[in-house]
C-alpha cells in the first residue's frame, strides 16, 4: 500500500475545505452557517496559499518548517502594507 505524502494530503484536504466554506457562504438560509464558512474559506485559503508552494512530495516536519516560513512571510507582507499605508497616503496629497 502507498501512502499519500503528508503534503499531498493536506491541499486535498484544504481544497475541499474551501469548497465547503464556499458552500456554507453561498447558502441563503442561516447566518450562523454563513459566521462559520466565511472565516473556514478564509483560513483555508491562506493555508492553501503556504500548502501550495510546498512540495506535495514533503513529509510531515518539512512541511511544517515550510509552513512557519510561509506564515512569517505573509505576516510581514501584511505588517508592511500595514505600515507602509499611512506614509503612501500621505505621499498622495
Amino acid at each position: 500500500m502507498i501512502r499519500t505524502p503528508f503534503a499531498a494530503r493536506v491541499q486535498a484536504i484544504l481544497i475541499a475545505l474551501m469548497f465547503l466554506g464556499l458552500g456554507l457562504i453561498l447558502q441563503q438560509r442561516s447566518k450562523d452557517l454563513y459566521q462559520i464558512g466565511l472565516p473556514l474559506l478564509v483560513l483555508a485559503a491562506f493555508l492553501q496559499i503556504a500548502f501550495g508552494n510546498i512540495p506535495p512530495t514533503a513529509r510531515f516536519a518539512k512541511s511544517m518548517r515550510l509552513l512557519g516560513l510561509s506564515w512569517l512571510i505573509i505576516v510581514g507582507v501584511f505588517a508592511l502594507a500595514i505600515l507602509l499605508a499611512p506614509v503612501m497616503i500621505e505621499a498622495s496629497r
